[in-house]
């Protein structure tokens, strides 16, 4: 990821909804080193921050309804995020929570793009997002899975004004030429049930090392580590509850 700080229009944050948050913690603590530490108040539900020394990297959270999917979400920096979900509604997605304040922290969204892929916006208070990025155990990318690739690019670039660099293989988004992430059209190889969604990337020094940690502890290697053509070595896996999450090796970045 070309952004080292969180940016209007940039990924800022992630964050884990997950059914067994105390196994969570112990999964991802000892794969990526992360330092948890659970917000006390009774009104935060059980939110709980990752650390990497003294920064925070990424969140751990108890679902907090029953339709809500075991999985990664990603959220996007917006100046203001009542403007911005009135841009998403107008583009034809969906806001499905908020905007709403989170304590004295942010203002925050969670909405469907076209394609049904959920994803969430952050206004920044005292709160910005990741205070680290593309070093080892932290967020280095972010990727959309899409069945409409064509009416989910109109739609990001007219909400967050993403810059689009696509080539022969791959779709890359970027805010002002600055690539942070990607987008894979779903084709049949992809199991029906599985629905549209953003994946982020956690950058890690060795991926085969990280992949064979994951499986010890109980996850899985949905694509096992490989090199791609331009050098990057990359897997994605699960965790034992069956969020799914993508590493890379961290340096390979273009």
């Amino acid at each position: 990821m070309k952004l080292d700080t969180p940016v209007p229009g940039g990924p800022c944050w992630t964050e884990l909804g997950t059914s067994d948050l105390a196994a969570a913690q112990r999964f991802y603590g000892e794969l990526f080193g992360w330092r948890c530490e659970t917000d006390p108040r009774q009104e935060a539900g059980g939110y709980t921050v990752a650390h990497l020394g003294d920064a925070a990297v990424a969140a751990l959270s108890p679902l907090y309804q029953q339709s809500q999917p075991v999985a990664w979400n990603v959220s996007f920096t917006v100046s203001d995020a009542d403007v911005s979900a009135r841009m998403i509604e107008e583009a034809g997605g969906k806001v499905l929570v908020g905007p709403m304040d989170v304590f004295d922290m942010g203002r925050f969204v969670v909405a469907l793009d076209p394609a049904d892929a959920a994803f969430q916006l952050w206004q920044a208070r005292t709160f910005p997002g990741a205070g680290l990025v593309n070093a080892p155990g932290s967020l280095g990318w972010v990727e959309l899975l899409t069945r409409d690739p064509a009416r989910v690019k109109a739609f990001y670039t007219t909400v967050f004004g993403w810059t689009v660099n696509t080539s022969e293989h791959y779709t890359q988004w970027g805010v002002g030429g600055a690539d942070f992430g990607g987008m894979i059209a779903m084709d049949d190889t992809f199991p029906h049930e599985v629905p549209p969604h953003w994946r982020p990337y956690f950058a890690v020094a060795d991926v085969d090392a990280t992949a064979a940690a994951a499986l010890g502890a109980g996850g899985t290697a949905p694509t096992e580590p490989a090199t791609l053509p331009d050098g990057l070595r990359i897997a994605v896996l699960r965790d034992p509850q069956g969020a799914a999450f993508g590493v890379y090796r961290a340096g390979d970045e273009k």
